[in-house]
């Protein structure tokens, strides 16, 4: 159907007519005729027995260098690396990137409570195991502020700096420094662990589970965490380190406690170093175009910081806490604490997946830019190895940062070439120049991360845009940030997932079930709220299930059927049983002369009245000892109390319905038996042949429930009802007894057949 048109419009004209048109004539189809008229091909479903088989009977060369290139990813880029077109961008930015990964390195190890040392560690191992091993290009491994948190929350609680240490073995005989990384390295080589375990286990899926509302939410919490763990280096306070639940609330009651004892150097020079990097860092964001490579501030801030506080004796003059002595060259290997792994566990687990979702998502990011694939079971086993091997020689967990990570792709990084270099810059730094960053302040680092946090906190913003378009998005974004910040990252993140399961919960048991109307003049069905000029044919009623349909939304949706159609059809069948046992009851005592005025009376309620039990209520009694059947549409006497019901064919859509469980399943049934019984038509259109085949092998067809019912579209069934109803209609009734001439509007004599 066009409608009409202004011709003066001529743009409305042209854009009508060129709108495609299609005629197609074919019969209406059910399940059935379609199934005879169209063979299906009968598939075999393999046996795990069968795959095993496949699996080791298609072994071969190619296959062989498939798997080899698929755990090593570097064989298969290496091979077409242009060394022309790429080497120079790689080079300068790897050394850009650095650059960066030192300062970060640094500044993010006193987050995991960790000699600064260690932060250039993890800058170094990580990257080499993940050049051979990583499926991305461009992500830059090292050390992440959210993850050196939570090593540093272990870390606190197991050597807190006052106070005695946990109850371990391993600790004895050792500093408390060599305590700190060896609680941080076994927690970084169990979280290696897990995602190695479940890389190879190939359940790299179980990232999804971490939307990115939740980690937007958890990662402006840890934003806090860090923004207020770094006061007391901003501040030159001492401070304790606190963990658990409210320790965030602890640790700003000690900072508030000694305010009065800031140091002023660290404050002051704190403050034009925030300054300072910030407004570099909008100009570096604002002529990103036209510089070949960002301004690297930090490094900068970092050298002149350096400088200031060795030639005026920072550390002696005004009391400023320096980095002091830095570890010159590697340590040997350590071995792991078991003893760590079972107070940690649950801790590396969470640690294992926020950096795995951190580290994926970025570099899903720029795999979709520059056009390649990253596998996430190999990114797994990646940054599992990347990190066992880390752990062995004493770095701390390693994911990745989106400031790093732009830093080496926006600097014409092409390949994990790039990361290596930052990492041979790293182990420069590590073995010959680390003397010189002994006199950098403690509270340049503090600044450093701090400024670096803009990006995450600036996600606060991402409240009032959720709560305009997806509430309960927003309720987990708010759940998970207010959980972390109050309870901790490790508790906070499994309030967030648990808000999260509960959403997604909430929406599959509660689903938005609709009523669908035609669109004139199309064979297009809409929800009736949601139009304007739309037509519902009499006596049908078309319900729309938009979700599975399980054990925890069949009651829901059985609800919202009977909210739909108006009436309840079980409570229907049941009062007209009721009525139908009393004219059986009255027939046996009133005399064979039946009268109008003999058919009142039988609907008139006996004064003794009669119980039955309501299980056999629920079944359609038998009409077959009536001389007569009671036409329940039409206008009953005011004493007879039987429910008018107007609708003759109830349609439900399964277009959405992905699957359907045992449960539901029997629900389902007793559910359209109510309506079949009350003389309701029941069709299901749209529904998924996996879905079908489960509902024969369930025996969910019977002599009541029949193939037939099922169309494969919904304008099928509607010209089928049409079909039906126009047939009905003009049937006639066969009068054999003339003294039922005298009956009401409600009784119609039986038809003879």
């Amino acid at each position: 159907m066009i409608p009409e048109l202004d011709i003066s419009d001529t743009s409305a004209v042209r854009m009508v007519s060129s709108r495609q048109q299609y005629v197609m004539s074919r019969p209406v189809y059910s399940e059935d005729s379609f199934a005879e008229d169209h063979e299906r091909i009968q598939r075999k479903q393999k046996t795990l027995l069968d795959h095993g088989k496949d699996y080791l009977t298609s072994c071969d060369a190619k296959r062989a260098k498939r798997t080899l290139l698929s755990f090593l990813p570097v064989i298969g880029w290496l091979r077409t690396y242009r060394v022309r077109e790429w080497l120079l961008g790689d080079v300068v930015s790897g050394v850009s990137t650095g650059l960066v990964a030192i300062m970060q390195g640094l500044a993010f190890s006193l987050l995991a409570s960790l000699p600064v040392s260690y932060g250039l560690y993890t800058a170094f191992f990580p990257v080499l195991t993940y050049f051979f091993l990583g499926t991305s290009r461009h992500i830059s491994i090292g050390s992440f502020p959210v993850l050196s948190l939570m090593i540093g929350a272990v870390v606190t609680r197991l050597v807190p700096e006052e106070g005695p240490h946990a109850n371990i073995t391993d600790f004895e005989g050792l500093s408390q420094d060599q305590r700190r990384v060896l609680v941080a390295s076994s927690v970084t080589f169990l979280m290696g662990i897990f995602q190695l375990s479940m890389g190879i286990l190939q359940v790299g899926f179980i990232v999804v589970y971490l939307s990115d509302t939740l980690v937007s939410g958890f990662t402006t919490a840890a934003a806090v965490h860090i923004l207020v763990s770094q006061l007391k280096f901003v501040l030159g306070l001492s401070v304790p380190g606190f963990s658990g639940p409210l320790s965030i609330i602890y640790t700003l009651e000690s900072i508030f406690v000694q305010i009065t004892s800031t140091n002023m150097c660290d404050l002051v020079m704190s403050i034009v170093i925030m300054v300072v990097v910030f407004i570099v860092k909008e100009l570096n964001d604002r002529y990103k175009p036209k510089l070949p490579v960002p301004v690297p501030i930090e490094v900068i801030m970092t050298i002149i910081a350096c400088a200031v506080s060795y030639s005026f004796n920072f550390d002696e003059r005004y009391n400023v806490d320096v980095v002091g002595r830095m570890i010159s060259g590697y340590e040997s290997p350590i071995s792991p604490s078991v003893a760590i792994f079972q107070e940690s566990a649950v801790e590396a687990f969470s640690i294992a997946m926020v950096g795995f979702a951190v580290a994926f998502s970025v570099a899903k990011v720029y795999s979709i830019k520059h056009d390649y694939t990253i596998d996430g079971n190999q990114e797994l086993v990646a940054f599992g190895v990347s990190n066992i091997f880390g752990a062995s020689f004493r770095s701390f967990a390693a994911s990745t940062a989106l400031s790093r990570t732009a830093v080496q792709e926006s600097s014409g990084g092409k390949t994990q070439v790039a990361g290596l270099i930052s990492a041979m810059m790293a182990m420069i730094v590590t073995v010959a120049l680390g003397f010189l960053l002994e006199p950098l302040p403690r509270s340049v680092l503090g600044a450093l991360v701090i400024v670096n946090l803009k990006g995450m906190l600036m996600q606060f913003r991402e409240i009032v845009y959720l709560w305009w378009r997806d509430k309960p998005e927003c309720v987990v974004w708010v759940a998970t940030c207010l959980g972390a910040i109050l309870l901790g990252l490790d508790l906070g993140l499994a309030l967030g997932l648990g808000v999260e399961l509960l959403t997604v919960i909430f929406r599959a048991q509660f689903p938005r079930c609709s009523t669908l109307a035609s669109i004139p003049g199309t064979d297009l069905y809409r929800d009736r709220k949601d139009y304007e000029q739309t037509f519902e044919p009499k006596g049908v009623k078309i319900f729309r299930i938009p979700s599975p349909i399980f054990f925890a939304n069949i009651e829901f949706i059985k609800t919202k059927l009977v909210e739909a159609v108006g009436f309840n059809p079980l409570r229907v069948l049941r009062k007209r049983n009721k009525l139908i046992r009393k004219i059986k009851k009255q027939l046996q005592k009133k005399d064979k002369d039946i009268t109008e005025k003999g058919i009142m009376d039988l609907f008139y309620t006996s004064p003794d009245g009669f119980k039955v039990m309501m299980e056999e209520l629920d079944l359609p009694s038998d009409l077959r000892d009536l001389p007569f059947r009671v036409n329940w549409n039409a206008e009953l006497p005011s004493d007879i109390s039987a429910p008018r019901v107007d609708l003759h064919s109830l349609i439900l859509d399964f277009s959405a319905v992905s699957f359907l469980d045992i449960s539901a399943l029997k629900g389902l049934k007793s559910a359209l038996k109510e309506f079949i019984r009350i003389q309701v038509d029941v069709y299901i259109v749209s529904c998924d042949a996996f879905i079908l085949e489960k509902l024969h092998s369930c025996m969910f067809f019977d002599d009541e429930i029949l193939t037939s019912m099922f169309f494969p579209t919904l304008h099928d069934a509607m010209l089928h009802v049409y079909e039906k109803q126009r047939h009905g209609q003009s049937k006639a009734w066969v009068v054999r007894n003339s003294s039922l001439d005298l009956f009401p509007a409600y009784i119609f004599p039986t038809p003879v057949v």
